[in-house]
């Protein structure tokens, strides 16, 4: 479950502030598998970062999995991702040195997990995304979409609560969106997942359960994506 309240990010650029998020307030229930939506420019990628502690908000409050996370120093906060959350970017972040079982095997060997336990995880984690044949190849071998898979991979390998991507689909054509968008919804089904996923693209809404509409880093809107109705609004 993530709860944030009154949510506020300034940037600060010599004597000038530009106010990133503005007082935003959201609440997502555990196994939801929500878009957040958006103009360019709006905050979408902003509040991403400050859901999964990868920046600090100026002001406000956020809850994950129970966890108050906004006090926490840097070393707490570095613990808690590893421990409970999962990323996926749309540049895939692998290690061009590394195999693709490697890739995936490095969250779990940050948690000191034993190596041979590290690639018997990722080797799992890599059959329920369709790569099982690909453990031993190097990125450069992958397509686009395969690269994205590996990360998605890497993402789930320690089994978090919560997995955030940032517009994972923004360097693949729509085939391979689609395959990338239905393991998303497969993963979030099967495992109960909670997945929270920025994009721009409307033909994305069929896959999400909830949309959290963002302009102006305010709450725009709010909408129940399957059922097609608006569940609520802000400013």
């Amino acid at each position: 479950m993530i709860e944030v309240a009154e949510l506020k990010k300034i940037y600060r650029m010599g004597a000038v502030e530009v106010a990133a998020m503005r007082g935003v307030t959201i609440r997502i229930d555990r196994g939801e598998f929500v878009g957040i939506m958006g103009p360019s420019g709006s905050g979408k990628s902003t509040l991403l970062h400050q859901l999964g502690l990868l920046d600090r908000p100026t002001s406000g409050r956020i809850i994950l999995d129970g966890t108050d996370v906004s006090h926490l120093d840097d070393e707490q906060r570095t613990r808690f991702r590893l421990m409970h959350l999962g990323y996926v970017f749309q540049d895939y972040a692998l290690v061009s040195e590394l195999t693709v079982q490697e890739n995936v095997a490095i969250p779990a060997l940050m948690q000191g997990r034993p190596l041979p336990e590290c690639y018997a995880a990722a080797a799992d984690v890599l059959e329920n995304v369709g790569l099982q044949k690909r453990l031993g190849h190097l990125v450069h071998e992958l397509s686009g979409g395969e690269q994205q898979r590996v990360s998605i991979a890497r993402a789930l390998v320690n089994r978090p609560a919560i997995v955030f991507a940032d517009e994972p689909c923004a360097n693949l054509d729509t085939e391979n969106s689609r395959t990338v968008l239905d393991l998303f919804r497969t993963v979030n089904r099967d495992l109960g997942q909670t997945v929270v996923m920025v994009s721009h693209e409307p033909w994305h809404m069929e896959y999400f359960d909830r949309i959290i509409f963002i302009r102006d880093g305010m709450l725009d809107e709010e909408r129940i994506a399957r059922e097609g109705k608006q569940a609520g609004s802000g400013s």
